[in-house]
């Protein structure tokens, strides 16, 4: 798999959100900064050539969907940021947001829930 650009990122979220999608709908889920027209279908058939979405002929319209789910990808790419940044440690990971985030209680309290649920299932 490969990563995505983030302007291929843009539109593969909303292409997960909308589950399958015509160009002319995907530009309107921009509320600012939308890419004209063109730029969309561009992206789209790269995003094609990677093996990210598919599409369905509907008249002489192209209806796309992903191919890759979201879950998948997000995988992918928090590999590959903590193999880049943090040479594979989950510990250095949550080290660095819990330094550099300023964290509330809640989410500490919510974490050590997560960590504690994954614990008792093994």
């Amino acid at each position: 798999m490969k990563e995505l650009t983030k302007a291929e990122e843009r539109i593969m979220q909303i292409v997960w959100r909308l589950e399958k999608a015509f160009t002319r709908e995907i530009l309107e889920e921009f509320k600012k900064d939308a890419p004209s027209y063109t730029t969309i279908a561009t992206v789209l058939s790269v995003l094609e050539q990677k093996g990210f979405v598919a599409h369905e002929m509907m008249g002489n319209s192209k209806r796309y969907y992903p191919l890759i789910s979201k879950s998948k990808y997000s995988d992918f790419a928090m590999s590959n940021v903590m193999s880049k940044y943090f040479e594979g440690s989950l510990t250095r990971l949550v080290s660095f947001f819990a330094d550099r985030k300023k964290m509330d209680i809640d989410e500490l309290d919510e974490i050590i829930k997560i960590l504690e649920s994954k614990k008792e299932a093994e």
